[in-house]
């Protein structure tokens, strides 16, 4: 792309923050706030693109398969944005046993999803070696399988029941064959925001804990952010910031992906995200988060519209195929052919890769 198509005038005080990214130079937080305020949506996304380029080459963009098995609904800490939790001591919510869980990943096997991704509500009254077991189960018949397990907020629960220190958790589940974790369960980063969706939630300092002592242990993985509620601007570029501070100290984040809100309960306030303003948010993202490599889209929560705009916009990865989806209303793609069917018709070569960002081989290299 040629930097002349972006008309950039370096007297304009937008434009010019602008053109200090495509020189490779950090943009600081009020410069992003800018940005999100004051700046041009398509300029954004033609400077997001610049720099997506760097990353990988427009002609491509990535997509990986992983089965989402949700090991339990019952759940303490009542975001009121959730309709998946049941409380705990109703007797209506589920456990999944080792077998039901086996069940399901023989399932994603034969369709081609050689990835899981365990997560759960908080229930403190599941003893640890329930999460060792499984997982350890899952290896022994699986032992390449990648499995992503556990946001911050379950690794803390994890921490408060067995009384150990957060590390030596970790080790523990990582010895068991943990290979990464999600950065999931961050909303908005900012304590107002916090005390508004989910205040029995982790604080924004115990996330940053769990997911620093997450990386150091070697359990690297993705952030995220979802809005479109009752946050500012500036409570997005805050979360922006707590997001590439730590990453500027573990280097652990591989991916990072903007999210909207959807409305699940009636407690829950949701504001409509138009589409210029995501595809706005997703540009900025990759213009702030300088030192995170991969910025994904969720074709599973936006669709394939915004998904494939969101390509052109400084994203270069799908964040699909994803089996089984209970938590979100999902608009995404359910097979390996329709992803690559789906990136195609965008214009785009179809690159799968593992949850480590590694290229793997497939056998729909042709489809």
């Amino acid at each position: 792309m040629n930097l002349a198509s972006f008309s950039l005038n370096p007297n304009d005080p937008v434009d010019s923050v602008l053109l200090k990214a495509t020189e490779g130079k950090r943009i600081s937080p009020k410069e992003g706030l800018l940005l999100y305020k004051e700046g041009d949506f398509l300029k954004i996304q033609m400077v997001a693109r610049f720099l997506r380029e760097k990353i990988r080459p427009h002609s491509e963009a990535s997509y990986t398969m992983f089965r989402v098995v949700n090991y339990t609904n019952y759940c303490n800490v009542e975001c009121s944005f959730c309709s998946f939790m049941d409380e705990i001591g109703n007797g209506k919510g589920y456990v999944l046993s080792k077998e039901d869980i086996l069940q399901k990943m023989d399932y994603a096997m034969e369709e081609g999803a050689d990835q899981m991704f365990l997560q759960g509500g908080v229930y403190p009254e599941l003893p640890f070696d329930y999460y060792l077991d499984v997982i350890r189960t899952v290896k022994a018949k699986y032992p390449k399988m990648h499995i992503r397990a556990f946001s911050p907020v379950e690794v803390i629960n994890l921490e408060t029941i067995t009384g150990k220190p957060l590390r030596e958790v970790l080790e523990i589940l990582k010895e068991a064959g943990l290979d990464s974790v999600p950065g999931a369960g961050a909303e908005i980063l900012t304590e107002r925001m916090r005390q508004i969706i989910s205040p029995k939630k982790a604080t924004v300092a115990e996330w940053v804990r769990a997911m620093e002592t997450c990386h150091e242990v070697g359990l690297k993985g993705s952030a995220n952010i979802v809005f479109g509620s009752e946050e500012t601007e500036e409570e997005v570029m805050e979360h922006l910031q707590v997001v590439r501070d730590l990453q500027d100290r573990t280097g652990g984040f591989l991916s990072f992906i903007p999210w909207t809100f959807q409305p699940q309960t009636k407690r829950f306030k949701v504001r409509p995200v138009p589409t210029h303003e995501y595809l706005k948010v997703l540009g900025i993202c990759r213009i702030f988060l300088d030192n995170i490599q991969h910025i994904e889209t969720s074709v599973m929560v936006l669709g394939k519209g915004v998904g494939q705009l969101a390509l052109y916009s400084g994203a270069d990865d799908i964040s699909s195929v994803v089996i089984e989806e209970n938590v979100l209303r999902s608009f995404g793609l359910k097979t390996e052919k329709e992803a690559r069917k789906f990136l195609k018709e965008g214009g785009f070569r179809p690159v799968r890769r593992d949850l480590n960002y590694e290229e793997v081989p497939t056998n729909l290299e042709l489809v």
